[in-house]
């Protein structure tokens, strides 16, 4: 999976919400991020949908819920928040989002801080995998990698 063909428009998309985050601040609601972001980006010429639809499918068969990905840019799946703090359900959001519509990118964003937060995840069809890239578009081999995903659980744990 070549993923560094994707490092421009990635940088691009971050540059935009850093341009949003800056002149709008943190803590509005993700509406007002969702179009600002978008009309930003179109400003940039970067093309891309809002609200786009994904359809699911149980065993071949497409159901009637359908989820709605904040913004797509061609192959990239914008997921936008604006909360405290960033947590796994948020995570795995995105995730859930790749594996269903099988683009190769995600990037997490969160406006809700007072540091602008984002996070470059991958999707390999191959494997069924969702992983966190660095700003090289390079894999992040952590030790602490697979606690994004799984925090909520290590945090029942010590209750």
């Amino acid at each position: 999976m070549e993923l560094k063909k994707y490092k421009e428009l990635v940088y691009q998309i971050i540059g935009s919400a850093m341009t949003v985050h800056a002149e709008m601040r943190w803590g509005l609601l993700e509406a007002v991020y969702q179009e600002t972001l978008s009309w930003e980006l179109t400003q940039r010429n970067i093309s891309n949908k809002r609200e786009q639809e994904i359809e699911i499918y149980y065993k071949n068969h497409k159901l009637d819920k359908k989820y709605k990905m904040d913004i797509l840019v061609g192959d990239i799946v914008v997921e936008l928040k604006s909360v405290v703090k960033l947590l796994p359900a948020h995570r795995a959001q995105l995730c859930n989002y790749l594996r269903l519509t099988r683009k190769p990118i995600g990037i997490l964003i969160n406006f809700g801080e007072k540091d602008l937060i984002g996070e470059r995840w991958a999707y390999d069809a191959e494997t069924n995998e969702c992983f966190l890239i660095d700003k090289n578009m390079d894999r992040v081999f952590s030790k602490d990698y697979n606690i994004l995903l799984h925090q909520d659980c290590i945090d029942s744990e010590k209750e």
